[in-house]
Parts: C-alpha cells; structure tokens; sequence
C-alpha cells in the first residue's frame, strides 16, 4: 500500500483531500500543523509503516504552534533531515511563483495550487511512476 502522508490545518480542506485520496486507493495518515505533521511521520516510522510521500499546505501552524506564512517549508526541512529521498508536494491556496521555486530549492518534489483534486492525485500518480 502506498502511505501519504497530508498535513493541512484546515480540517474542511484536509477532509476533501483525504477522501480524494482514499478513494484513489492511497493509505492517508492526516496531522494539522508541523508538530503533528513531524509527529505523525515518526511514529510510522517507528512502527515500520514507510510513508511514501507527503503533502504539506504551505501555510500552517508552525512548531511552536503559531500561524505562520510559509512553516510547510519548515516541516519540508525536518522531513527531509528524517528521509532525503522523502517525496513531497507542497500545497497553497494561492499561485505564488516565487513560493513555489523556494520550495523546490528547499527539497519539494513538486508544488500544487489548490482547488483542483483531480490534478493532485494526478500528480501523485507522476511522481509514484517515476
């Protein structure tokens, strides 16, 4: 089974995009901030569940549990310090280029707008195939 590992901190959001993914046959374990997020990824791995990619919004609560623009990358880092080989989308909510080249600097495998589910579960299915 393939294992997402999707971390948003809207839980409207969060839901819609677990379903999508579900029902595309995909195993989804869901957190809502970098802690959770860091937290979520650890336990499956101790418990020998690999995740296999992960989807981070761009913008959620950081590690100190604050708001703040941009704490994805942050989770993106730590993730990346875990498992370099890590596959990870980055998600927003708005089409921001720069945002996105700073991403893919920091390690993203790719960036993803918001708003069309479809296009992200295609995605996965490029970078699985890859």
């Amino acid at each position: 089974m393939f294992t997402i590992l999707l971390v948003d901190d809207e839980r409207l959001v969060r839901r819609s995009l677990e379903k999508t993914l579900l029902r595309a046959g995909f195993d989804v374990i869901t957190a809502e901030n970098c802690v959770t997020g860091l937290a979520a990824y650890r336990t499956a791995r101790d418990e020998e569940n690999s995740i296999d990619l992960a989807v981070l919004d761009l913008n959620i609560p950081n590690f100190e549990g604050q708001p703040a623009p941009h704490a994805g990358l942050e989770l993106l880092s730590k993730l990346r310090e875990q498992e370099p080989n890590l596959k990870v989308i980055v998600l927003t909510a708005y089409d921001e280029v720069n945002k996105a080249k700073d991403a893919v600097q920091r390690g993203a495998t790719a960036y993803f707008v918001k708003g069309r589910e479809s296009g992200l579960v295609e995605l996965i299915q490029q970078l699985i195939s890859k």
